[in-house]
């Protein structure tokens, strides 16, 4: 055990990919046992993300000072280049179709199908969603609007207290401590993806021989060009129109933050390294900490465009076509979910489980993405830094400082 562990999480989980190969061509169909492995690790994985999120936004409304007109400043451009994620992730999934390369081996019954299909999201159904019948259905269901509308509120009662002078820090500790106890049970979940994706990979190779690895590259292909497309196009926009830095200044100092998230395959991680390129740009202390500290749970444009194209994958996958108001709903459902997970390894496919559960889409093709999510994991990573960057050079400069 100690053996495999030294080759890392992105290691192990290659040498499941591979070793699963083999076995599946071998058993054929007797490999579907092997699945299971796969959907109890997604089913955990969903198990401990919905409390994560509850107690994170929870600590971070009780927690965070944030002047007024920094903190708007903040949620403008965090808001703005979100929503532009989830714009390119949702025109490049309804434009190239990648689901269809993959219809053959979506696995979902007919029941499951039915219900989707069925599932209409309108004003009133979408209002009805924020308000549960009671305080444990959200958790059961992972349901991501009521979590957040209870985290939030629950969160801000406390904050009003703290500032009537009531004494909150025992719950404060309790919460950030119960933060810290989910990611580190989440963190043990991951640790057993290698073996669910051995046995996703063995199980899908018995049943449906090699068809699936075209509709896997098809996910891959159109979740890179997504994630390469939105710094280039969006950022670089900002940079050239707005702040008025030359790109090769920026791309120069971003080089180190770049190649260490796509290593590390976390931008919390590579935060340090974010704060010093920062630094080298002559963005203020006070920008950089907001942009890149303090909203770190915000920049995850590379969390958001992700989710926004492999719901509609996932979609197409299965046979389904979502209405408008349906992508809008997947659409906010990407937003919360990227709120709280940020720090966690595999955030973004942690997260995309709780999107798939609010929207009513079948969840059986989760496992087999999960063989291939260790590419796209290290791109989302590069853009969140790339965010916290941009999100800090933005706040700079919208308060009317200059890059020295």
């Amino acid at each position: 055990m100690a053996r495999m562990l030294k080759y890392g999480l992105t290691g192990r989980i290659i040498m499941g990919l591979i070793a699963g190969l083999p076995v599946g061509l071998y058993l054929g169909a007797d490999a579907a046992i092997l699945g299971e492995i796969g959907k109890l690790v997604i089913q955990a994985i969903k198990l401990a993300a919905a409390p994560l999120l509850v107690f994170t936004i929870i600590g971070a409304v009780l927690t965070t000072e944030v002047n007024a007109k920094d903190g708007a400043r903040m949620t403008f451009f965090c808001t703005v280049n979100a929503l532009l994620a989830l714009a390119l992730g949702l025109l490049l999934s309804n434009v190239l179709k990648p689901g269809l390369h993959l219809a053959a081996a979506s696995g979902a019954d007919g029941d499951a199908l039915a219900a989707a299909a069925s599932r209409k999201l309108g004003l009133a159904a979408f209002l009805e969603n924020f308000v549960p019948p009671s305080l444990v259905q959200p958790l059961a269901d992972n349901a991501i609007f009521p979590l957040v509308v209870l985290s939030l509120a629950f969160g801000l009662a406390l904050r009003a207290l703290k500032n009537k002078g009531e004494d909150v820090e025992s719950v404060e500790k309790g919460v950030a401590t119960m933060r810290r106890a989910m990611e580190i049970l989440l963190s043990w979940i991951i640790q057993a993806v290698p073996l669910a994706v051995f046995g996703v990979v063995a199980s899908s190779i018995g049943k449906f021989g090699l068809a699936p690895i075209k509709g896997l590259a098809a996910y891959v292909a159109v979740g890179l060009v997504g994630l390469i497309l939105h710094p280039l196009l969006v950022y670089q926009t900002w940079l050239v129109l707005y702040v008025r830095l030359p790109l090769s200044r920026f791309w120069r100092e971003a080089r180190e933050p770049v190649v260490y998230a796509a290593g590390a395959n976390s931008s919390l991680a590579t935060l340090p390294i974010t704060l010093r390129a920062l630094d080298r740009l002559g963005v203020s202390k006070s920008s950089s900490t907001l942009g890149a500290c303090v909203g770190t749970n915000l920049n995850n444009d590379g969390i958001i465009l992700y989710e926004a194209m492999a719901v509609l994958f996932i979609a197409q996958a299965h046979g389904l076509d979502l209405t408008l108001g349906q992508q809008l709903s997947a659409a906010f459902s990407c937003l919360v979910a990227a709120m709280g997970i940020a720090g966690v390894p595999e955030a973004g496919f942690i997260s995309l489980s709780l999107v798939l559960a609010t929207v009513g889409l079948p969840v059986e093709l989760l496992p087999l993405l999960l063989t291939v999510d260790w590419i796209l994991a290290r791109a989302r990573s590069v853009v969140n830094v790339l965010s916290d960057m941009m999100v800090s050079i933005l706040i700079d400069r919208s308060a009317g400082k200059r890059l020295t």
